[in-house]
């Protein structure tokens, strides 16, 4: 679903932007990193294609948040409230943002992840083994991406941003987002899409980690902000993820640089 937005949304050009596509299993890694810092330096966001992440992991982690999702409001009402890990729907951020948007938030160590479990699943078991296996297979990724950002920049060690995510002590997450579907929406949602009403995603913002790794589904909505301004749409696909350069990772790559802007997830 597409939010409303501080800044106008011009879709005019949109066509002409295609988002960038890189993919993995390069074996030029000289041209690959090259590729990563320009994408970063240009859109601070792109598609990742050939990740390595097994098909089965993500299907076994989609389908217990599918899940839990599907259970009545009561009992996921029980691995709430989020402050800030666990369920959580409605109030989706320090902005006051509102909307049509349930989710859950993990910490991503198996301690954290265990002990959440019981009042999240039914099975808890093949929860965490969801959880932990999908986690493991996308941290594997973000350091991947971020040991070709340090060799593209011609760091002295390749490892300086990866580090981060590597750490014992580690701040990673893992959210999960519902946005659950809107029925027989109003006359003036149908003529004014991009007008203010309660029914949104998340509004306009930049992430604050070093590197945001997302998968959607087949469900459009999200768009990125480029230099001008332009409101650039994202068409979703669920076979490959997404990244978006974080406001920390920003800050080391050049002047030039630009976390992505991002709204209207769904």
């Amino acid at each position: 679903m597409v939010v409303p937005s501080p800044s106008p949304i011009r879709t005019k050009k949109t066509k002409a932007v295609g988002i960038p596509t890189i993919d993995l299993s390069n074996y030029n890694r000289s041209k690959l990193s090259e590729q990563i810092v320009e994408a970063c330096e240009e859109y601070g966001f792109f598609k990742v294609v050939n990740h390595g992440v097994p098909k089965e992991v993500i299907g076994r982690m989609e389908a217990q948040g599918a899940d839990f999702f599907a259970k009545p409001a009561m009992e996921k009402q029980r691995a709430g409230p989020a402050c800030p890990f666990g369920y959580g729907c409605k109030n989706i951020g320090r902005n006051g943002d509102m909307g049509e948007l349930e989710y859950l938030l993990l910490q991503t160590d198996p301690l954290s992840v265990s002990e959440r479990s019981n009042a999240i699943s039914n099975d808890p078991t093949k929860f965490n083994c969801a959880v932990n296996d999908y986690t493991e297979a996308v941290k594997e990724l973000a350091c991947e991406i971020l040991d070709l950002v340090g060799e593209g920049l011609w760091v002295s060690d390749k490892s300086v941003f990866s580090r981060f995510i590597r750490d014992v002590q580690s701040d990673s997450i893992l959210r999960l987002n519902h946005y659950p579907a809107v029925k027989d929406p109003s006359p003036k949602q149908q003529l004014h899409p991009y007008g203010n009403n309660n029914r949104i995603g998340f509004g306009e913002h930049s992430d604050p980690q070093i590197l945001t790794i997302l998968r959607s589904n087949s469900v459009g909505g999200l768009q990125i902000s480029l230099h001008d301004g332009l409101w650039v749409p994202v068409p979703p696909d669920p076979n490959h993820f997404f990244v978006m350069v974080g406001d920390a990772l920003q800050k080391k790559l050049s002047e030039k640089t630009k976390g992505a802007r991002v709204g209207g997830e769904s």
